[in-house]
């Protein structure tokens, strides 16, 4: 083990759409987790790696905190509680335009204190509020937990991120390379594939349908083109909820089908730095959050 190395697990907590999918993409410069403008998009842990000369971080992003409806929403939420007891350190996302402690940070702050583990508050958006208006944020949290750092940050312009890891690693204890320096995450490349068409879906659909889909791989094979050009065929299958959702998904004409297709080959080439033949079908399983068959699924 090299001398003075730092290496550890922080686990990401915070409600949805705080960013801290964002954040994490932002920490990695790689496309690690999803991103869209919903709640909810992050259904289970995924892990990033971060590397440097002197420290390895291993970490967790979670699913938002949320009052779940469905057995796939009550999975999330344990999902995320349950990471904070296998962790060193715990980054703890809030929002800068918060004005209180809300009913979901409040959930999140009693699960700190039984937890009892090293806790770093960051505080999400600051280009978005005042100086005066971050202070007294800053004071309601520190009064009510005593966290060993407070960092605000901005996700998307990456200020304050540097500061962020410079308090991760002054929490983490010396130890080895848990993964080679070449590795950015413990997702398969198939459940990347499946991430960014849900992405796209994601983007494109009415509020009402996301979270009632899922996407699956059946085939993901490599082969040749005309020109013998190595290609991925990919052949995915989005499902849902409800009859009326496979209409919406798959549009007047089938051109909602063609853009969520469109967009996810070319973010799969992108990651893949291959051609890619992307074939996308849309089937209903009713009922499927319910269903603890499927619901397993995002389970750590």
């Amino acid at each position: 083990m090299q001398e003075n190395f730092k290496s550890g697990f922080v686990s990401f907590v915070g409600r949805t759409n705080v960013g801290k999918s964002t954040l994490l993409n932002s920490l990695i410069k790689e496309k690690i987790a999803i991103i869209a403008n919903k709640p909810q998009t992050t259904r289970t842990a995924i892990k990033a790696i971060l590397n440097s000369e002197n420290y390895q971080i291993i970490i967790t992003d979670t699913p938002g905190i949320h009052k779940p409806r469905t057995k796939l929403g009550q999975t999330m939420i344990e999902t995320a509680f349950t990471s904070l007891e296998e962790v060193d350190v715990v980054v703890f996302l809030i929002e800068a335009t918060s004005s209180e402690i809300g009913r979901g940070d409040s959930r999140i702050l009693e699960k700190l204190k039984s937890a009892n583990k090293k806790c770093i508050l960051a505080i999400n958006k600051i280009d978005l509020v005042e100086k005066e208006t971050l202070l007294n944020l800053i004071k309601i949290y520190t009064d009510e937990y005593a966290f060993k750092a407070v960092v605000p940050i901005s996700a998307t312009t990456g200020e304050g991120t540097d500061k962020l890891i410079e308090e991760m690693v002054n929490f983490l204890p010396n130890g080895p390379k848990y993964y080679s320096e070449e590795e950015y995450t413990d997702q398969t490349t198939r459940q990347m594939v499946e991430e960014i068409i849900r992405e796209k879906a994601l983007q494109f659909l009415n509020d009402e349908v996301p979270h009632g889909i899922y996407v699956e791989l059946e085939k993901f094979k490599t082969g040749k083109t005309m020109k013998d050009e190595k290609i991925f065929n990919i052949d995915a299958v989005i499902y849902c909820g409800k009859e009326s959702h496979k209409g919406i998904i798959i549009g007047k004409g089938g051109n909602m089908l063609k853009r969520i297709s469109t967009s996810s080959r070319y973010d799969i080439e992108k990651m893949l730095r291959e051609k890619v033949n992307l074939k996308i079908w849309v089937k209903v399983r009713e009922g499927w959050q319910e269903k603890e068959i499927f619901v397993k699924k995002f389970r750590i």
